[in-house]
């Protein structure tokens, strides 16, 4: 019987299904059933009802929940224990990263924790703000990087990486071009490319849309800036992108600022309150990172905005 195991079973106790068990442990589904089937062998139990869509515990499975939570945080408490000795940082540091990212100082910051505390095994986790949020919320995220609308959760601890007006981006020739700004309004007679609901820039979108009450139709959707540009730049759609992405691509595309939308698209480091020394150790290469040279304000939201200013035009990110 191995530690895994049993955090497998943990995991689909909880969850009540294979395919979310999988993901909050990040193996293969078909890797944590290997895994229970050898335990429930090792057992000679069955420790799960299979027989229906939602996974239930057997008998068997009641009986050896509570043991294996005991058995978990026993081990944990050991290590812990002995890097309180040795003064080494120690366990697991599951990242969220929003799908498509290439935040450089984000993987700065991943590989200079990690040559500071090898102990520490990090692995990372790809996917929609939204969802990485729920994350971080359950706990099997530690740390994301998410896009949100206006500010980061109320309920989180965040640093502020980038904040900034969303822009529409149209092809040389179209007919908005030669207009230094436009409204909500002026692009509904467009088609319009957008990131997908999700993520932080369409949340934005969504919400000023909502609040004008304007119904657009996005005819394309993509999580990727450099598709939503190559769409607009052979004139198949209007795309909505953040300041800094349009400014990539400011040779082949013209940005227009939209004048009725004053909720800015932030990207930010998100995270519960924790006493776990290896978080508050990786948040603080995040910080050194980026470059954070603003006061800290009072409470939980933090900014590395203008200290990132540069960086992020360099290399604008997806949210």
């Amino acid at each position: 019987m191995e530690l895994r195991q049993l955090e497998y079973f943990v995991a689909v106790a909880e969850e009540r299904n294979f395919t979310r068990a999988a993901e909050r442990v990040h193996v293969s589904q078909s890797g944590i059933s290997a895994q229970i089937r050898q335990l429930e062998r090792e057992l000679g139990a069955t420790l799960f009802d299979r027989s229906t869509r939602t996974v239930t515990l057997t008998p068997a499975g009641r009986a050896a929940l509570d043991h294996a939570r005991a058995a978990l945080a026993a081990a944990a408490a050991v290590d812990q224990a002995v890097s309180d000795v040795t003064g080494l940082l120690r366990g697991r540091l599951t990242v969220g990263m929003v799908i498509g990212c290439t935040l450089t100082p984000l993987f700065d910051a991943l590989a200079a924790f990690h040559r500071a505390h090898p102990g520490v095994e990090l692995s990372l986790w790809e996917d929609n703000s939204d969802r990485l949020v729920d994350g971080v919320r359950a706990g099997t995220l530690d740390l994301a990087l998410v896009g949100a609308a206006g500010a980061p959760p109320h309920d989180l601890n965040a640093l502020t990486i980038i904040s900034e007006p969303l822009v529409a981006v149209v092809p040389p020739g179209h007919p908005l071009a030669t207009q230094p700004q436009v409204s909500l309004g002026d692009l509904v007679d467009h088609p319009l490319a957008c990131m997908p609901p999700g993520t932080g820039l369409r949340a934005v979108f969504d919400e000023a849309c909502t609040v004008r009450g304007i119904e657009p139709t996005i005819t394309w959707e993509a999580s990727a800036a450099d598709a939503l540009a190559e769409l607009t730049f052979r004139e198949l759609a209007v795309a909505v992108l953040s300041e800094s992405m349009a400014t990539h691509y400011r040779d082949r595309l013209t940005a227009l600022p939209l004048d009725d939308v004053d909720i800015p698209a932030l990207l930010a480091l998100v995270w519960k309150p924790s006493t776990n020394p290896a978080l508050h150790a990786l948040i603080e290469h995040c910080e050194q990172a980026f470059g954070e040279s603003a006061p800290t304000p009072t409470g939980p939201q933090r900014t590395a905005e203008s200290a990132t200013s540069r960086k992020r035009r360099k290399n604008p990110p997806p949210r």
